[in-house]
């Protein structure tokens, strides 16, 4: 077993910490889920205190309006002041409309679904978001990413965070391409985080590779340096983690605790729920990318679920014809386009001052490669773009084109090179 993987044991005895209903087989009724939400806040010393709310954006499944229902009824009276605060990272900030929809209340009308509850988007782009916690050195960082990164960081977290008593995560969990496994700490770094702390992790990710750290059950090394972030947060930690039927609001199970161990045990049952595996790579894979991915920035994630179980020289084909720009809120991507590691690492002095960020997902995207001075970059499978989005904007980014209304998905179906994905970006696929 090597570092990257972690320990199965050190998973399990977080997991043990949290209490837990539910697994990968269970389909939680909403009484079960609201009686469980209740009893778990009711056993948490949380009176006179402010809590803050830490949910996900619209771009996870995720039944929230029963989870923030059954969590506002058994806090508000009690609890001096409640805040959802709703982690973008750094996605497009959420309007009213799709608020309204995502935290399930009438557009104009949250005073009344949830009194006494104040809701605010994460405002990344604003430096007065953002409260420091300290820095972790450089000595600290190297040995948590095992010597990949010798630099130290400074960790700014959104104010609402660290202006409240207690900071209660609410969020599922699925396989991620950055960190082994979503949820938990990671709602806060880089869920509500500055921009510092997002470069490094997720380069550190990019330097593993998504092939290799996504779905990994153990403490991976973004993971460890999101746990030690975490521990600057003076706010008392707590998480509802839960596990979500892909692409529904049908939970198979729900946890609670700190946020290392209810992740943990929300982890142990992601791993079973959300990852399929087939015998043999494939050659060819049509992702069909679902509304609630608006740009390739989101909608990436059908390719780096599949990326595992693509045969050398095959293709993934993100399938999304909604999708009209590359990325909303990053355009240095359009100017950099889509690489392997390699081809920064090996030319770091002319790509070093942009966001880090950016370029972990610009080779989160295009998968395995090589890179070097004499033969250019090589790339293991090849990435095609069905989208909205022009041809000469496609391939400017280093991608494929395919224009969208020659896709025939019947056709692809019936093909036995082709593996079709309906609802892409959440199902992690491997080779057993």
């Amino acid at each position: 077993m090597t570092t990257i993987e972690g320990t199965i044991a050190e998973t399990a005895e977080l997991a043990a910490r949290a209490s837990r209903i539910g697994g990968p087989d269970a389909t939680l009724t909403d009484e079960q889920v609201t009686a469980f939400v209740t009893e778990s806040l009711a056993g948490a010393d949380l009176d006179g205190k402010s809590v803050c709310l830490v949910v996900p954006d619209g771009t996870r499944s995720c039944p929230l309006p029963l989870l923030l229902k059954a969590t506002h009824a058994a806090l508000v009276g009690r609890v001096s002041r409640l805040t959802v605060l709703v982690a973008l990272g750094t996605h497009a900030a959420m309007g009213e409309p799709e608020l309204a929809r995502h935290l399930g209340y009438p557009e104009g009308g949250l005073a009344a679904a949830y009194p006494g509850m104040e809701v605010h988007n994460h405002e990344w782009w604003d430096p007065a978001t953002f409260a420091s916690l300290g820095t972790i050195s450089a000595g600290r960082v190297g040995e948590l990413s095992e010597g990949r990164l010798v630099e130290a960081v400074e960790v700014k977290l959104n104010r609402h965070v660290v202006e409240h008593d207690v900071a209660l995560v609410v969020g599922p969990v699925f396989p991620h391409e950055v960190v082994g496994f979503s949820g938990g700490n990671k709602y806060f770094f880089p869920g509500v985080a500055g921009q510092a702390v997002i470069d490094l992790s997720h380069w550190l990710g990019a330097l593993i590779t998504s092939a290799e750290i996504i779905g990994t059950r153990g403490i991976t090394p973004v993971r460890a340096l999101i746990n030690e972030a975490a521990s600057l947060v003076p706010s008392q930690r707590l998480a509802l983690c839960l596990v979500v039927r892909s692409g529904t609001n049908v939970l198979h199970s729900i946890a609670f605790g700190d946020p290392e161990s209810a992740w943990a045990a929300a982890a142990e049952v992601s791993a079973e729920t959300h990852v399929r595996y087939l015998d043999a790579p494939v050659r060819r894979v049509l992702s069909i990318m679902p509304r609630k991915y608006e740009d390739i920035w989101t909608a990436a994630k059908g390719f780096y679920k599949l990326e595992p179980v693509v045969a050398d020289g095959g293709e993934v084909i993100l399938y999304a014809p909604h999708v009209t720009e590359i990325s909303a809120m990053h355009p240095e991507i359009n100017e950099i386009g889509y690489h392997c590691r390699d081809y920064f690492v090996k030319q770091w002095d002319r790509f070093k001052h942009l966001h880090w960020g950016v370029l972990a997902h610009s080779t989160h995207l295009r998968g395995a490669g090589t890179w070097d001075e004499a033969e250019g970059e090589r790339l293991r499978v090849k990435v095609t773009l069905a989208t909205g989005i022009p041809e000469d904007v496609v391939r400017r980014a280093n991608l494929d084109y395919l224009d969208p209304r020659e896709v025939d998905v019947a056709a692809f179906e019936a093909d036995p090179d082709t593996l079709v994905v309906p609802q892409a970006g959440e199902v992690l696929f491997r080779l057993r």
